[in-house]
């Protein structure tokens, strides 16, 4: 079973259709399919004839009831604040961020992301699907020094230690792939990473 994880797309149409090239099972859009919510339904368009095959994640650019809405007219799953088994493998996910300078549409507060990721505390082997990074790691800095990712998402890796770990959201560290307290995390961008949940094994603590 394979899963394409992407994410920050922006409206990028040409992005989508090198993505939908790429052989999966199963296609998940990590956030920020559009800017500002705006042109939803015309990215969903490519996504339309995979129907329950598509997982989809509010980023910061769109809310929980954007993404529920385009779920339901173009028959796509939505993953945020969810989980699915396959295999004995779960695979979870969270969107929004962390507080921008911006005031996006999808934002929560550190302390909410936090109790919104204690939802899968318990889940082994998991698979993490977040539109923001953990901070302070190579997922998320701008440059050195300049880090703008999640405290909560930081210390449930540290915490929970998920066997595989994907976000966006920092668009300079697209294509990241690092080491994170045990958890292999990587920022996949619109190039896209695609999964084989066969790989997936537990952390080394947890073995």
């Amino acid at each position: 079973m394979k899963l394409l994880i992407f994410s920050d797309l922006h409206s990028d149409r040409k992005a989508l259709e090198r993505l939908l090239a790429i052989e999966a099972d199963i296609y998940v859009c990590a956030g920020d399919l559009v800017s500002w919510a705006r042109g939803l339904d015309a990215m969903a368009e490519p996504l339309r004839p995979l129907g329950e095959r598509v997982w989809m994640l509010p980023g910061n650019h769109e809310s929980e009831s954007d993404i529920a809405r385009l779920c339901d007219a173009n028959g796509f799953l939505s993953l945020h604040g969810k989980s699915f088994a396959i295999d004995g493998i779960h695979v979870a996910g969270l969107g929004y961020s962390n507080p921008t300078p911006f005031q996006t549409p999808g934002e929560y507060t550190e302390a909410q992301i936090e109790q919104k990721l204690s939802a899968f505390a318990g889940l082994q082997p998991l698979v993490l699907i977040c539109h923001c990074p953990p901070r302070d790691t190579d997922l998320d800095g701008l440059k050195p020094g300049a880090h703008f990712g999640s405290t909560a998402v930081r210390e449930f890796l540290r915490n929970h230690k998920p066997a595989r770990f994907f976000c966006g959201h920092i668009h300079e560290c697209e294509g990241k792939d690092v080491v994170v307290d045990q958890t292999r995390g990587i920022n996949v961008g619109k190039r896209g990473f695609l999964l084989d949940l066969a790989d997936v094994r537990l952390p080394m603590a947890s073995r």
